[in-house]
């Protein structure tokens, strides 16, 4: 979608991006499904799937298939590890370097500077990473739902209320941020009801962010109403457009 010419593409784009998606995810269910079956039927072969079970489309692979074939396989699970991993190391280095480091340890840092930093922390960051992956007991389904309902909690009713209502503070923005994030924090230890920990950080977030933005003094600018009024013209031209 960023790499869209013009609004007009953007109804095929959709289409497109659907159609890939559901086929994606129905090999992975299918994957699922099969080894399920597969190794119910052949529990000898099973052991390193009931240690693991996301290790089964990595032992179907090795099992039925050609050595020759079974390698392709396992080298597609390595290129997507590796293109995902890259992309997360530079987005780290970045946000670390000029949204944290450059704005509140040394905003007059020079660019050499700015460069050993962002090294440094895909080391510190890697280094993590590698800590986190010595524990048997973390799975990357589970560390990547936590991961990402951490996110959803935190961000996800900031950026929908930013686009749907002008009456977003500063100060509701920052609380319904942390709410999010620390709902998220006390859910998954307490694991309570089984409910996925995003589902209340977003409800909590969220009424948060519009409580504490009616009760507080500091309303928006006059400024941030005018660039809000702005930016929904162009999502209204831009609705036509697809229509």
């Amino acid at each position: 979608f960023m790499a869209a010419k013009n609004a007009s593409v953007m109804p095929r784009a959709c289409k497109i991006s659907m159609i890939w998606l559901i086929f994606s995810l129905s090999g992975a269910v299918a994957a699922g499904f099969f080894g399920s079956a597969f190794f119910s039927a052949h529990p000898d072969l099973g052991k390193a799937v009931a240690e693991n079970h996301e290790r089964v489309f990595m032992i179907l692979s090795t099992t039925l298939f050609n050595p020759w074939i079974g390698g392709i396989l396992l080298s597609a699970i390595l290129a997507a590890v590796m293109s995902t991993l890259s992309c997360q190391l530079l987005v780290c280095s970045s946000v670390l370097t000029e949204d944290f480091y450059r704005v509140f340890i040394r905003p007059n840092a020079a660019q050499k500077e700015l460069v050993w930093i962002g090294r440094l922390t895909v080391v510190a960051v890697s280094v993590v990473a590698i800590l986190i992956a010595t524990d048997p007991n973390n799975l990357v389904l589970s560390l990547v739902s936590y991961a990402w309902g951490g996110f959803g909690a935190s961000f996800g009713p900031i950026i929908i209320l930013s686009l749907l209502w002008r009456g977003v503070t500063r100060n509701g923005a920052l609380v319904g941020i942390i709410v999010g994030a620390l709902t998220v924090l006390v859910w998954h230890q307490g694991a309570w009801w089984g409910m996925y920990e995003i589902i209340p950080g977003f409800v909590l977030s969220f009424i948060a962010i519009v409580v504490v933005s009616l009760l507080d003094p500091n309303k928006p600018s006059a400024s941030m109403i005018e660039t809000f009024d702005k930016v929904q013209y162009k999502l209204e031209d831009v609705k036509k457009q697809l229509a």
